[in-house]
């Protein structure tokens, strides 16, 4: 009896310890704790950057300015504050939700009052939008209702300052922006705080053979969060599947080889055999369209946390697979591929490690990987231990917009 009495308190306090950890991931406290430190503060067209006191002023306290227009080519700033603090939620919601205005809408975070921003990716991607298509969906870190808004609830610490804008790239006059963000005032910043970082990046033609880059190596301390990833997928090879392609991080000075290495594109979010719709907290597919070569889904390392000490580049391979006649047929039809292994019975024959040809006599049949080419988009988040990072500026506006259906 006293060793089970020992058990089960050795039971209670780890789970009251894990309880305390997830609390202390980004927000201050218990939900039953007061903080003497932090000061809630909202952020809206009613009051922007939440000043003391001066909620609904515009119109003597009825509802007076809830939006705010943005014209073509023009920036709204959404919080401007000077100070220690930490962005807890972020809620947009604007009258035109085509992924061309997603796309056009760029929005941009700074901290710490510098110049070049820590995210700046289309709203719509930045918000776990695949493809720039508004569908309902909710999962740990975005949640967008019923398809027609947009929140984020991913936790944002800075130090001295904090500035969040959208730009309208569209051409076109936007009549409502609607906007909160939620956060806390803090009297003391902790040293273990990072910044919070998001990289955008497409390729409308991926290069036959060469992997697509979802972070380029980024410099710095950190913890890759995850990434939501869409594809227009090639029609020129028919319904062979496109998803084959593994992921890969590069962490602290591995140069030709990772340390991290999945098995495949539908392996990494956590299904198999093909990719279909679903929504789950950590990963999920919100887009599998068979009938337009499209897909759209996402993986956010919570409970599996990824830190880097100096550096971290992850990319994905552009693999595909169909049975081996399907892909001698394809390569005599001049469609752009490389054969990379014939899978016959688990026993997969290594065509680039033996320097063999898919129409060598001693390769069996059986399904056969290819690279192939693709259009992939992604968006990548990120903690760092500095406000800024060593990445390119976001792709222009032709490349966010091409061919989008």
């Amino acid at each position: 009896m006293n060793y089970h009495r020992k058990f089960l308190l050795l039971v209670f306090v780890l789970m009251a310890t894990i309880i305390r950890a997830q609390d202390k991931s980004g927000y201050t406290g218990r939900l039953y704790e007061y903080d003497k430190d932090a000061t809630s503060k909202w952020s809206s067209p009613e009051n922007q950057n939440g000043n003391k006191g001066a909620g609904g002023m515009e119109n003597g306290g009825g509802k007076g300015r809830a939006s705010i227009p943005i014209p073509a080519g023009e920036s709204v700033t959404l919080l401007n504050v000077d100070g220690t603090g930490i962005i807890n939620r972020i809620w947009i919601t604007v009258p035109i939700r085509t992924p061309e205005m997603l796309r056009s809408l760029k929005l941009e975070i700074f901290w710490d009052h510098e110049t070049k921003p820590a995210v700046s990716v289309p709203l719509g991607d930045f918000f776990g939008v695949g493809l720039g298509k508004a569908i309902a969906f909710q999962n740990t870190f975005f949640a967008n209702a019923e398809g027609r808004s947009f929140n984020c609830f991913i936790p944002m610490p800075f130090k001295k300052g904090a500035l969040i804008k959208v730009t309208n790239e569209s051409g076109k006059r936007l009549s409502h922006i609607f906007f909160d963000v939620d956060f806390l005032s803090l009297k003391t910043w902790r040293n273990e705080y990072m910044y919070f970082h998001a990289y955008w990046n497409r390729d409308t033609a991926t290069t036959v053979g060469k992997d697509f880059e979802v972070l380029p190596a980024v410099r710095g301390a950190g913890r890759f969060l995850g990434v939501n990833i869409g594809i227009n997928a090639n029609p020129v090879y028919g319904d062979a599947w496109w998803g084959e392609g593994e992921v890969k991080m590069y962490l602290d000075g591995d140069k030709n080889y990772p340390t991290l290495n999945g098995t495949g594109t539908e392996d990494y979010i956590g299904t198999g055999w093909g990719q279909g719709q679903f929504i789950n907290n950590f990963a999920g597919c919100t887009i599998s369209d068979d009938k337009n070569f499209q897909w759209a889904y996402y993986r956010y390392h919570v409970p599996d946390p990824i830190f880097f000490g100096s550096d971290c580049r992850v990319i994905i391979q552009q693999i595909g697979g169909t049975m081996k006649d399907k892909v001698l047929a394809m390569q005599k039809a001049k469609v752009p591929l490389i054969p990379v292994t014939v899978d016959k019975d688990g026993q997969p024959a290594l065509l680039i490690r033996d320097k063999k040809n898919l129409d060598d006599p001693s390769v069996p049949d059986g399904w056969t990987n290819f690279y192939r080419s693709d259009d992939v988009s992604s968006t990548a988040y990120f903690y760092l231990d500095k406000p800024t990072s060593n990445l390119p500026a976001m792709q222009p506006l032709a490349i966010r917009v091409y061919n989008l259906k």
